[in-house]
């Protein structure tokens, strides 16, 4: 008898509040960055909405013509402030090892600058099998057809967007900026409350087979 069980998936993963707890380098790197400018950005508040492109952000801070500089310059001084300061999440080296243990393939699909990225994955030791940068929302899908995924695992509305024009699994964690009932609300196909708990999810996906029911949980 042929297997029921879903064949090895690619997995997408999204890094800020998915992957990484990214606001306390993510603060450090604002505050530096109004010594450096002289302009005034509320870290604290900025840290609260992560997710969207860095230009957004720092539109809430700087007049247009200066957000191409500005963003520029924090790019340059994030290495320096936000890499050693950001901590893996729970569950993120067990999540991207249940993927490769299933003998599928991990990537990393985000809208943060590819090199700083890499920076913060090399720097917690993750190493998915590809880096995907630069990307928000319904532009995920880009990179996750091009890569054959079957599933994105995000915190943010933006990524159950990107996930669904992806004609991927939505599965999202409320470890970041949206509520689970946001997340669901969304479109999410699964919402989990954090990493720990997709290795037993991916594990259920698998088994249920390709015509089986999803076992999503909230």
């Amino acid at each position: 008898m042929a297997s029921t069980t879903r064949p090895a998936p690619t997995v997408g993963f999204d890094l800020d509040m998915t992957l990484i707890d990214s606001r306390p380098g993510i603060r450090a790197c604002y505050v530096a960055l109004t010594e450096r400018t002289g302009t005034y950005v509320d870290a604290d508040l900025a840290v609260t909405r992560l997710g969207p492109p860095l230009a957004e952000e720092l539109a809430h801070w700087f007049p247009a013509e200066e957000i191409e500089a500005v963003a520029d310059l924090y790019r340059e001084m994030y290495p320096t402030y936000a890499v050693a300061a950001t901590p893996a999440l729970p569950g993120a080296r067990e999540a991207v090892a249940a993927v490769r243990e299933a003998g599928g393939r991990a990537i990393v699909v985000t809208a943060k600058y590819e090199p700083n990225a890499k920076l913060h994955l090399a720097h917690l030791g993750i190493e998915p099998d590809a880096v995907i940068g630069d990307l928000w929302a319904e532009q995920k899908a880009v990179a996750l057809r091009e890569h054959g995924a079957d599933v994105y695992v995000g915190d943010h509305l933006g990524d159950v967007r990107g996930a669904r024009a992806a004609d991927a699994r939505s599965v999202a964690v409320a470890s970041g900026p949206c509520s689970a009932e946001e997340l669901r609300a969304a479109g999410a196909d699964v919402v989990l409350g954090d990493l720990t708990e997709f290795p037993e999810w991916l594990a259920d996906y698998r088994a249920a087979g390709a015509d089986g029911a999803d076992a999503a949980r909230a």
